[in-house]
């Protein structure tokens, strides 16, 4: 015999919870600790915790919303909400701005053999998906 058992309330994450109707087809629970009302997560397209954790580092790097959208085919909308919800702050620093370059293999290693593109700058490379991603950072020149 499988026993259900009710979800910890994703509020106080208290498992002191209890049912409390039925809404839209969907199980309502209650919180005794809290207070709390909710239902069970929707079942629907989930979004890998691998693109938002890339997103998350792009905005990091000072690259825009919509550009993170075009480059990791995520909405700029979940970008936005992904920033909100893990209280994402950019540091602020006008000094430095970054550029970027989708590279393949083969492109990555030709841009590291020449020194003149990491001269008078920092450079990361993070995966992305089967390319790589260089953001170099470079002095505001005058």
């Amino acid at each position: 015999m499988l026993l259900m058992t009710a979800p910890n309330c994703p509020r106080c994450d208290s498992s002191n919870v209890t049912k409390s109707g039925i809404i839209k087809d969907r199980q309502r629970y209650h919180c005794k600790a809290c207070q709390y009302h909710f239902t069970v997560d929707k079942l629907g397209k989930g979004i890998s915790t691998y693109y938002v954790i890339k997103a998350l580092q792009l905005y990091i790097e000072g690259v825009s919303y919509r550009e993170i959208e075009r480059l990791l085919g995520v909405s700029h909308v979940s970008v936005m909400n992904w920033v909100k919800k893990y209280q994402i702050k950019i540091p602020k620093n006008s000094e430095y701005r970054p550029t970027y370059k989708i590279l393949n293999h083969k492109e990555i290693a030709e841009y590291f053999a020449n020194r003149e593109n990491l001269r008078s700058s920092g450079v990361i490379v993070t995966e992305l998906g089967d390319k790589f991603m260089v953001i170099r950072w470079e002095r505001f020149k005058d």
